[in-house]
């Protein structure tokens, strides 16, 4: 449904390139992350695909459509949610949905089995003006103009940024159901913990793809063996494991620290006890786990 080959985007005439040569392909009803901090080139990416930008090199299409050459017919077949809310704020809800499905020469009750679910949590408020909407309203809304004219392509770019943590857990319930829909959805999100809902993710930094894959097959490719720490005083456990030879790199994650050996063999990791036991610190505590999404992340950003 969507391809990328070679895509390039750069501003500031050249000097300050955003996209870097991206290629990848979603396929037909996936659900596809593009995951990457702010900065990475995530929104360049969809403002191109959704022909909003002309890219500076390389070339992509969407339902087999030049983004360049056919941007009239792809703009009338996907549905797009830019990250910042750019609806009509001094329109209620009810005035924005109908604005926007007769823009598609459409009407709300013709598409109105695709919005059905969504649409019942925010038509309590239908006389309610956009701007005085909560954030997860105004996500519901915006989705919904975005599916008013049944899309067969949604681009939803950082679509959770800003909202609570109930109301992120919805919307991604909602895009499960919308992809048995059969709708292709591609999702940009700088939050790791997002990209193991999607089948497949691209992770990008500084304009470039690191890794596309599943996020299960992601996680597996890790190349060493991952341990966690923590102690009573976790910013003097950080600098102490750094500078430990045998350990390789250490990150802070939330309550504990993530760090790799080197040349890890049998006793490498009563050693370290040992060593930091020596130092004093109290509540000590080392455990392997499994890598995450931001530790594949991580491990191939400095890599």
């Amino acid at each position: 449904m969507v391809t990328l080959s070679n895509l390039t985007k750069t501003y500031n005439e050249g000097t300050l390139t955003a996209v870097d040569q991206v290629s990848f392909e979603v396929k037909k009803g996936e659900l596809f992350g593009l995951i990457g901090p702010d900065g990475a080139g995530k929104t360049s990416i969809f403002r191109m695909l959704t022909t909003l930008l002309l890219p500076d090199g390389g070339n992509a299409t969407v339902n087999e459509l030049d983004v360049v050459i056919d941007y009239k017919k792809i703009r009338k077949q996907i549905g797009y949610m830019p990250g910042k809310f750019s609806l009509y704020q001094d329109l209620t809800v009810e005035e924005n949905l109908r604005f926007f499905a007769t823009i598609f020469n459409t009407t709300i009750e013709e598409n109105y089995d695709l919005i059905k679910e969504i649409y019942l949590q925010i038509e309590p408020f239908r006389n309610r003006r956009a701007g005085k909407l909560s954030g997860g309203m105004k996500q519901k809304l915006a989705l919904c103009c975005a599916l008013i004219h049944k899309p067969t392509v949604l681009f939803l770019d950082e679509p959770t940024t800003g909202v609570d943590t109930v109301s992120r857990k919805e919307f991604w319930e909602m895009l499960k159901r919308l992809k048995e829909q059969g709708i292709t959805i591609l999702v940009s999100t700088p939050y790791m913990d997002e990209a193991t809902l999607c089948e497949r993710i691209a992770l990008i930094q500084d304009g470039k793809i690191m890794s596309i894959d599943t996020p299960q097959e992601i996680i597996k490719s890790f190349p060493e063996r991952l341990f966690a720490a923590k102690a009573d005083s976790m910013s003097h456990l950080l600098q102490d494991l750094r500078i430990q030879q045998k350990v390789k790199s250490c990150f802070a994650f939330g309550e504990y620290h993530h760090f790799t050996f080197n040349n890890l063999n049998d006793t490498s990791e009563k050693t370290l006890f040992a060593v930091l036991q020596k130092l004093g610190y109290q509540s000590l505590e080392i455990k392997e786990i499994t890598p995450t999404i931001e530790d594949c992340f991580i491990q191939l950003m400095n890599h």
